[in-house]
């Protein structure tokens, strides 16, 4: 797998997956933490976390611009390393909750968002675009796409640990205060609080709190008071891990920054040499043509696969038995919806091998797909994993139902392997587009605009990420098959849109 490929890859590649691992900390925990912490219902969390997620590929296009007008890629991701663990800081802090002021607290929050947002727009997408100038060599050329993939998986190593450590630090401190995690008891704290539980919830909330206590429980108000507070700060906490992660990812690529290219240096010798290939106006503007056509239909995808950190996580904590993953270690349980975010990046890590194997054979027998193709035949796999979420979810009552009675019924829970089935489906079809998506840009964008054109990818799927939010509204307000049946669509949109471009993209990639 490794045969081949530059040196530099797997120095980018470590850099690249602590501080994944500290993201994807973050990442598993934050709608279920706004929500907790500050009693948000479905709709408000969506739309933070459908901003936050925007700002972090827009920003990625300021990111590309500064590398791109400064030449210093490698000074760019150190100051975004460095931004993003500042960023956790400010949200990692323990404060006390139930918050004393709404609109000051979740402002902190917000401001913490904002610059893990600047940092990571600074670091993201020029570190993929160091990587793609490591095949701008012709000894490399030929190995972009696995090498892309190879990238894309070491991502995901650090994204498949980090739910386990968040889930872990919040229930060991839980565990520490002599209380049980319970992924219900946070929204029905905050509705015992604001006075909004129906005489049905009410009587869950009393079992529900005698179950983490232990003991039973006479004074429902200070319980809750002090669950909400235990519960969240072990969040906190959590964020400490990211701040971890970002040291130990800073001090990979300061010791290994030299493997990776230096394009200030490789401009300033091509300037001096006779092998300057300048590239015609006409060519240019059908290339940015081609990518952004790409970037407007990969809007769609990522509107649809993103859902995994937002209402398929709702789902994961509302609809699914959480008692049948339940990791007992003594000093803290593995427990909780957070943790099939780690589902996702496990099967990148399985499953790239596999399609990697899989695109080799077929390029041998010269059936290969091409980029493209491949990018819409990706699209329509993530059509499928939805079309399962629907069918399963046809019976299940909508979420107002499922709030007014307090929770639902555990016979009604749906089985865990419902949303692993639907994550490996949904990652498959991930593995078609996204590290391919970084290999056709890196491919077809113009040299001088490398930057800037791996930072309109990540502004493509920001669009997609700031559609987000509707999902938390439609899993608030709509049946659940429904809200599922929405991604099919987008995924089907943009599977027929890019296969009614295939031939044009292959003429221009060529």
């Amino acid at each position: 797998m490794f045969k081949g490929q530059p040196k530099g890859l797997i120095a980018a590649a470590l850099a690249n997956m602590g501080e994944r691992f500290g993201f994807y900390t973050m990442m598993a925990i934050l709608s279920l933490f706004l929500s907790a912490k500050f009693g948000l219902d479905e709709t408000k969390t969506g739309l933070i976390y459908s901003i936050f997620y925007a700002l972090i590929y827009v920003l990625a296009l300021v990111g590309g611009l500064i590398a791109d007008r400064t030449k210093n890629y490698k000074g760019t991701i150190l100051t975004g390393l460095v931004m993003m663990a500042v960023g956790y800081l400010a949200i990692g802090i323990p404060t006390p909750t139930p918050v004393p002021n709404l609109a000051i607290y979740l402002a902190i929050t917000c401001f913490g968002l904002l610059i893990i947002a600047l940092g990571n727009g600074l670091f993201k997408g020029n570190l993929q675009a160091v990587v793609g100038q490591l095949y701008d060599n012709p000894q490399y050329a030929a190995k972009r796409d696995t090498g892309f993939q190879i990238f894309y998986m070491f991502i995901n190593i650090g994204g498949f640990f980090a739910p386990f450590f968040a889930i872990g630090v919040r229930n060991w401190w839980l565990q520490s205060h002599s209380l049980m995690y319970n992924s219900e008891l946070p929204a029905l704290c905050h509705g015992f609080r604001a006075g909004s539980l129906s005489e049905q919830a009410m009587a869950k909330f009393q079992v529900a709190a005698d179950a983490a206590s232990g003991t039973p429980v006479s004074d429902l108000a200070s319980f809750a008071d002090n669950y909400l507070n235990v519960f969240n700060t072990g969040f906190h906490y959590a964020f400490f891990v990211a701040i971890i992660a970002m040291v130990i990812s800073l001090i990979i690529f300061l010791s290994t920054k030299k493997r990776l290219p230096d394009p200030n240096k490789k401009t300033a010798a091509s300037q001096g040499g006779q092998s300057v290939t300048k590239m015609e106006v006409k060519e240019i503007k059908q290339r940015l043509y081609a990518l952004f056509a790409v970037f407007a239909v990969v809007i769609f995808f990522w509107f649809s696969f993103h859902q995994n950190g937002l209402t398929l996580t709702f789902f994961a904590r509302d609809y699914t038995d959480l008692s049948m993953i339940n990791i007992d270690l003594g000093f803290t349980k593995i427990i909780g919806a957070e943790i099939f975010q780690s589902i996702n990046p496990m099967f990148v890590v399985i499953l790239t091998p596999v399609v990697m194997a899989l695109f080799g054979w077929l390029h041998k027998k010269g059936k290969e797909p091409s980029t493209p193709r491949k990018i819409a035949i990706g699209m329509g796999i993530a059509a499928l994993a939805y079309v399962v979420m629907s069918v399963a979810s046809h019976s299940l009552p909508p979420f107002r139902e499922v709030t007014d009675a307090g929770g639902l019924d555990q016979a009604q829970k749906m089985t865990p392997f419902l949303l692993i089935g639907v994550y490996f489906i949904l990652t498959t079809a991930e593995l078609f587009i996204s590290p391919l998506g970084l290999s056709f840009v890196s491919k077809v964008a113009p040299p001088h605009m490398q930057g800037i054109m791996q930072g309109c990818w990540l502004g493509a799927t920001a669009v997609g990420n700031q559609l987000l939010f509707l999902g938390g509204l439609m899993y608030k307000n709509i049946p659940i098959w429904a809200t599922w049946g929405v991604f099919v669509l987008a995924c089907l949109i943009s599977m027929f849109t890019m296969l009614a471009m295939v031939k044009w993209l292959e003429r221009v990639a060529k």
